[in-house]
């Protein structure tokens, strides 16, 4: 039997020269891809922060590094950071081995890199585009609720508010009023609206100094005046302060404010409870996040003016195209698109089902039926005419006005398509919006393009797979911090976490040949008509085993996830879709 031979294990073997921390990293490590980045972005608006004097600071640059890099591996918590600048190596590297504690970290954060970090956000994403990794030519955008670090049992509802203020009022009126009928006072009652807490309390020490000058002695008509005073002047002004705070929400937070109670979406049947939480909206490119916005709006359709204004004030101009779902669909969202020259591939809430044939051979929809421009009537599937009866007005809640008119048959009762045509009684009446239509119309041909076609195999990948990248593989489905101002500044660390992480990505497929997502713009030699039957979302099949990252457009099919970065050409949609896939 041979002998057993074990290498040497000492614990306390020194080295005969001190080790240097970057010997243990190895060159592609993304702790130097991070460290390089950090390099080159302007922190001079927070080194200009310090005072001076006292004790030395850290220096903010190996604080930035080390936040993002905790980002980066999915760390946000100040008391994990310490510990792992004492133990992990990329860290120590990154810090210099200098060890500030949890506290030192979340100051900081808090207090000073909240204050830029929408700055370096922008740094970061000029520097992808220095880099012609991203271009900011087109966005796609999408949203998603993230809850607030708030109590989710305590919460301020408007409705609420409204109603006991509105019962408090009219109580203290009462009890105001008997008081003056009383000392034979002129009524200080007000004709409209309610009474303010200014106002309530100079009423009723009005009528406390009329009773002490008077003498009189009711003293259960004395205390329910002086109660007034005390307890129900300051009722009053806290429920104007909380109306103040609720703004134009619905609800709110006590322990966090700013938030607003939504319903989340937490398992595959969307039995998730409201919670206070913020609507994230954010823009990618080639899986970048090119630019995040802060909500308190539970739907999108309401964000998105704001979203490409900030876009604009961010960069200094509006992408191209802007790629986005059936949610952010709207009348006004489509003035806006065409207002300021962007090509808007949007869809409407009922763009998929249009496309169906049971939906395009229905003779009985509005957009079916016959109409007479010279004359001013649509003729319905039985000859009868649709007259017009009047205008209406809509007026959403960011105070867009949209018009349309009415047209109503003149005698619907004996009808025999009645049961086909509509079930409401008396004769139909439908609304015509001839502006919305014709956006619908164009987003509709836009959509059903090559073009069109490309962005909407790309839209799931894109903003959708971020969202699934920082939730699901970072797990970051919760704030850690309360205030618009911070949770904004947390996200805004979370994206370029994310931006850096990708940008590892691309540098590490171009190292190995690889490609990592597909062409940016269709190819001008393949660029073919596809099928209407294809154009429909609910009616493009993918072939069974394909990928969903694999899409089909013009005769090609480009996969992002082919480690060769090669090119496999399409035997054309109907063959595909019928055809196994090979192995």
């Amino acid at each position: 039997m041979a002998k057993v031979v074990f290498k040497s294990y000492n614990q306390n073997d020194n080295l005969l020269f001190p080790p240097c921390l970057g010997d243990f990293i190895a060159e592609n490590d993304p702790v130097r891809v991070l460290n390089a980045v950090v390099d080159n972005l302007d922190l001079s608006a927070v080194e200009s922060s310090y005072e001076g004097g006292g004790a030395s600071s850290y220096n903010p640059r190996m604080l930035t590094k080390v936040v993002f890099y905790a980002y980066l591996q999915n760390v946000y918590s100040g008391r994990k950071m310490e510990t792992l600048l004492r133990r992990d190596v990329n860290f120590m590297w990154l810090s210099g081995m200098q060890t500030p504690d949890f506290n030192t970290i979340n100051l900081f954060r808090k207090n000073r890199l909240s204050a830029i970090i929408d700055d370096l956000f922008t740094q970061v994403v000029k520097m992808l585009v220095d880099q012609k990794i991203i271009s900011l030519d087109v966005q796609y955008v999408d949203g998603t609720k993230i809850e607030a670090n708030a109590n989710k049992y305590t919460f301020v509802w408007k409705k609420s508010i409204q109603t006991n203020r509105e019962k408090l009022d009219r109580k203290v009126k009462a009890i105001l009023a008997e008081a003056e009928k009383e000392l034979n006072l002129e009524l200080g009652e007000t004709t409209e609206g309610v009474m303010t807490p200014s106002e309530m309390t100079e009423r009723t020490e009005r009528i406390l100094d009329e009773m002490d000058r008077c003498g009189i002695s009711d003293k259960k008509l004395r205390k329910s005046v002086s109660e007034v005073k005390d307890v129900h002047a300051g009722k009053m002004k806290e429920y104007d302060d909380k109306l103040e705070t609720l703004g134009e929400r619905n609800s709110c937070s006590k322990t966090d404010p700013d938030a607003t109670f939504m319903r989340m979406k937490e398992d595959a049947m969307n039995n998730g409870q409201t919670k206070p939480g913020y609507n994230v909206q954010i823009s990618t490119e080639n899986q970048f996040i090119t630019h995040y916005t802060m909500s308190w709006r539970p739907t999108d359709w309401g964000t998105f003016i704001n979203h490409m204004d900030t876009f604009e004030q961010r960069y200094g101009r509006h992408s191209a195209e802007v790629v986005a779902d059936s949610g952010y669909g709207s009348e006004e969202n489509y003035e806006y698109l065409e207002q300021n020259g962007i090509e808007g591939y949007v869809k409407y809430p009922l763009f998929h089902t249009e496309l169906k044939r049971k939906t395009l051979k229905n003779p009985f929809l509005p957009e079916h039926l016959y109409y007479n421009a010279e004359e001013d009537y649509f003729v319905c599937p039985m000859g009868q005419h649709m007259t017009y009866v009047g205008d209406k007005v809509r007026k959403s809640d960011l105070g867009y006005r949209s018009f349309s008119k009415l047209y109503r048959a003149q005698n619907c009762e004996r009808c025999p398509l009645r049961g086909l045509c509509f079930k409401g009684k008396g004769n139909r009446t439908i609304d015509v919006n001839v502006r919305s239509r014709q956006y619908r119309d164009h987003a509709k041909e836009l959509l059903t393009s090559e073009r069109g076609l490309y962005h909407r195999s790309m839209r799931p990948i894109e903003p959708e797979a971020v969202f699934g990248q920082i939730k699901h593989d970072g797990r970051f489905r919760r704030f850690h911090y309360r205030g618009s101002k911070l949770t904004g500044a947390e996200f805004a660390t979370i994206a370029i976490a994310h931006n850096i992480k990708k940008m590892i990505s691309v540098m590490d497929a171009k190292r190995n040949g690889r490609r990592l997502s597909p062409p940016r713009d269709v190819p001008p030699a393949a660029r073919k008509r596809v099928p209407t039957s294809a154009a429909g979302g609910s009616q493009t099949r993918w072939r069974q085993g394909q990928k969903k990252s694999e899409f089909l457009l013009s005769g090609k099919i480009y996969d992002s996830f082919d480690s060769r970065g090669g090119e496999q050409p399409c035997r054309g949609v109907a063959s595909i879709c019928n055809e196994p896939a090979q192995s």
